[in-house]
């Protein structure tokens, strides 16, 4: 029976690693949502990788039935957001679909910078928050620093903040209370033409798209005839029901309810997420707000491992995009590679997580060339043109400015290392320092503005280890800015390698080309003559390394006689390296298109 007063809907927004997945655990629990014969731990989490990394990658949402103290039962929805920076507009959309959130904070670790991040984005999306305090069972957990941290942050009394360890169980009840509490119910009309936002999408071979949606007015049953107001294409609904968390058919999804449809989608990029679905004979007058095209922010080129898994790699990224329409790829051919694709990521974890999942799901080992960021270079005739491949980068005087993409970053740490990362971000990344907020208890938030492509190499690791492991980031993309940029190619024997080419900030051409010809010189292995490792900018040379010849003894079967005899076989080795350099292809091994990444690894 359709009670709309006893719904509620709800976040949970939490860093990676605080405890997210398993209060989902809990709840299940207590809510005999689960057969227990079918219950495992980290039961929404379905792969692999993110049982292994404690990261939400696919986020899940799941219906529970809970009997209150109260004597009612509620519904409870809850959708799960992705706890990364790359899926920032994923968690806008699942917290868009909400009336309320659990703000979770390890007790360990505290307040994070992307938890910040997600927080202001519940405040803005008018979501009721309620703080938890997790990990209150283990011997470092912090509590009293926590509390305060919480409390500076979204202003609260330390009294509202409850405390729980979802490991052992211990206050989750009380959690499941308050949300029923605190947390209004949906509004909306029934009577209403149909507005539902699509959270979240995945791709069913046997019945194709499954759009996971929250339906703000009006209704949906099978048979209803759909139109997705981002595209304007129609569709025939088939099934629609709950997650529980397995998709269960029920009569018709309301307004204020969770649920899925399904509705002979044959391609995923036909179900944006964010977009607004609404009847298709009483079609809405407007659309829900904050629809955005997901734009890739991060390019790199994947190569199979042999040349002839070129097709089993095409298969896969095409079975791939089906489940995840943020990826966008085009075909590429390198001269050293072979063919291969030019891949675009919303960022670094995502490229990561591709890959990975590429090698587990569809057993293909792919090589991946230095990522890159979408360059706007605007030419002498006054086109804009976005540069995604460094190789494709104009020479000087084709172009009359070149602009990057920016960041707002958010660095939290501890006060002590506030100097360092101040120093290490403005002189070695090009970042502008703008302001340092309190954020608790010897606790600073430090914000910059800073180029896209510094924090992508490196950085994390080196920021990391500066602040000790104790420093967390998050960042928002600004926009375009201009920048002073220029092109380094590199060439291995004299032949143009493109796959190894990059821009860099003119300041840092002849540092950043001198490490990377260096790096090369130690990763290419040596062969029978010299290999001149270059770096070319600007039309010169601007830096050098070379690898040495292999040489063979050749005077080894000389014993004594003659020193002309000696020269002889000297000079004709000389000749034989000679011509062998002239028609000698050099190998490249995997790891050195990754060269770039490394050139920190000394310092």
């Amino acid at each position: 029976m359709y009670k709309r007063d006893r719904i509620r809907n709800i976040s949970i927004i939490a860093h990676i690693d605080h405890g997210k997945t398993t209060l989902v655990d809990r709840f299940l629990d207590i809510t005999d949502t689960v057969d227990r014969r079918n219950k495992k731990d980290q039961f929404m989490d379905s792969m692999d990788i993110e049982r292994e990394r404690g990261i939400t990658i696919k986020s899940k949402p799941v219906k529970l039935n809970y009997l209150a103290d109260d004597g009612i039962t509620y519904e409870i929805n809850i959708i799960d957001t992705p706890g990364h920076v790359d899926f920032n507009y994923e968690v806008s959309r699942s917290l868009a679909a909400c009336e309320g959130a659990i703000l979770l904070v390890d007790a360990s670790q505290g307040v994070e910078a992307q938890t910040v991040g997600n927080t202001y984005l519940a405040i803005e999306n008018d979501l009721e928050l309620i703080p938890v305090l997790n990990k209150i069972d283990i011997p470092n957990a912090n509590i009293e620093e926590t509390l305060a941290e919480i409390v500076d942050l979204i202003g609260y009394s330390p009294e509202d903040c409850l405390q729980a360890s979802a490991k052992t169980g211990q206050g989750v009840k009380e959690i499941l209370e308050a949300v029923v509490k605190r947390v209004s119910p949906p509004s909306g009309m029934l009577e209403a033409p149909l507005k539902a936002l699509i959270f979240d999408a995945i791709y069913d071979k046997y019945r194709g798209v499954v759009i996971h949606v929250r339906i703000f007015e009006g209704s949906v049953k099978a048979g209803d005839r759909i139109q997705m107001m981002a595209s304007g294409e129609i569709f025939e609904v088939v099934e629609v029901g709950y997650f529980l968390p397995q998709m269960e058919i029920t009569d018709s999804l309301d307004a204020g309810e969770v649920g899925y449809i399904i509705a002979v989608i044959k391609d995923v990029s036909s179900a944006k997420i964010g977009d607004t679905v609404t009847s298709a004979n009483n079609p809405t007058d407007t659309a829900l707000p904050g629809y955005k095209e997901a734009k890739p922010m991060v390019y790199a080129g994947m190569f199979p491992g042999m040349p002839e898994y070129y097709d089993e790699l095409r298969k896969a990224l095409d079975k791939f995009k089906l489940n995840d329409a943020s990826l966008v790829f085009e075909p590429e051919n390198s001269p050293a590679l072979g063919f291969g694709f030019r891949v675009g990521f919303l960022g670094l974890l995502h490229m990561d997580v591709v890959r990975e999942r590429l090698e587990r799901e569809f057993e293909i080992a792919c090589i991946l060339t230095a990522p890159n960021v979408v360059y706007r270079v605007t030419l002498q005739n006054g086109e804009v043109a976005e540069i995604t491949n460094p190789a494709s980068f104009p020479e000087p005087g084709e172009f009359l400015r070149v602009e990057e993409p920016f960041v707002d970053l958010s660095i939290i740490t501890p006060s002590e290392y506030m100097g360092n990362l101040i120093g290490f971000i403005t002189s070695e990344k090009r970042g502008d320092f703008k302001a340092v907020e309190n954020a608790g208890k010897n606790r600073v938030v430090l914000r910059f503005e800073a180029p896209l492509s510094e924090i992508m190499f490196d950085f994390f690791d080196r920021m990391k280890a500066i602040s000790r492991g104790y420093a967390s980031m998050d960042y928002e993309i600004l926009g375009y800015r201009e920048s002073d940029l220029v092109k380094v190619t590199i060439l291995v024997n004299k032949e143009t390698v493109d796959s190894l080419s990059f821009i860099v900030h003119v300041d840092k051409e002849y540092s950043v080309a001198k490490k990377v010809v260096d790096k090369l010189s130690e990763l290419i292995p040596q062969h029978q003559f010299q290999i001149p490792i270059q770096a070319k900018s600007r039309g010169r040379i601007i830096a050098r390394s070379d690898i040495k010849a292999l040489r063979k003894d050749v005077l080894a079967k000389c014993y004594g006689g003659d020193v002309t005899r000696k020269m002889k076989l000297l000079e004709k080795q000389k000749e034989g390296k000679k011509r062998m350099r002239e028609i000698g292809q050099v190998t490249i091994p995997q790891n050195a298109f990754l060269a770039i990444l490394r050139i920190g690894e000394e310092e």
